[in-house]
């Protein structure tokens, strides 16, 4: 009787061992002692969206290969019920970003986003890509356009390019929320707020207002209303 006891607590202990270093190294763990036996994925994006290429260890960083092949196995998993992604971004690669975003709107599972601090550039895609999305009151969103490091050239063809990029952006945030594309646009295209640069910045109620995002609120209102979702999908 001890002797199973004792690796009942061995075993409970490696598993919160390896409930911890997911979070560590992932930033993901699983909510389940909920009293409502729903099993949800909780999942962060966090600091800056890394692409094909390394960024520096000194920052703060979401590998998006770590989480494509992370959502396929929550697609694929029945025991899963939802996903809550958690957002604090400043941006990054477009490329990678859009295609986390269309990963995420592609889930058969109920998904909720939380925008907890900064959702800018691509993270505005990331965060409407869920089925509902929030935003706390003191959280921002960053609309502009597609801004490129390193050597341009200065032809027709690289301003074509830039577009067809940024029309890429564009149609997936007005088809993933309430906003129209000529007001996304309007916003991008914004003069007057953005020093050396154009651009909106639109905080809390603001975005709920421009139609991006569909609710202010903070952990609270995010995991009920994932738990409802998930109800109404049983039913």
């Amino acid at each position: 009787m001890k002797k199973e006891r004792l690796d009942e607590d061995n075993t409970k202990k490696e598993n919160e061992k390896l409930k911890d270093q997911k979070i560590q190294d992932y930033g993901q763990t699983t909510l389940e002692d909920n009293g409502k036996n729903h099993k949800i994925h909780l999942l962060s994006i966090i600091g800056e969206i890394e692409g094909h290429e390394c960024l520096s260890q000194n920052t703060k960083t979401t590998k998006y290969e770590h989480l494509l092949p992370q959502l396929a196995t929550i697609e694929d998993d029945t025991e899963t019920d939802g996903l809550l992604i958690l957002i604090n971004t400043v941006g990054g690669d477009v490329s990678c970003g859009l295609a986390l975003a269309e990963m995420i709107a592609s889930l058969s599972k109920p998904t909720v986003s939380l925008v907890i601090g900064d959702s800018h550039s691509i993270g505005v895609p990331l965060a409407v890509a869920t089925e509902y999305s929030f935003i706390v009151p003191t959280g921002t969103m960053i609309v502009h356009p597609v801004r490129m490091s390193g050597m341009v050239i200065g032809a027709p063809q690289t301003y074509d390019y830039f577009k067809l990029i940024q029309d890429r952006i564009v149609g997936f945030v007005s088809s993933h929320s309430r906003i129209k594309k000529e007001r996304l646009e309007e916003l991008m295209l914004n003069t007057g707020m953005l020093s050396k640069d154009l651009g909106t910045i639109l905080v809390g109620d603001k975005a709920v207002a421009e139609g991006i995002i569909n609710e202010v609120g903070g952990i609270r209102q995010a995991v009920d209303k994932l738990h409802q979702m998930i109800e109404e999908r049983k039913q």
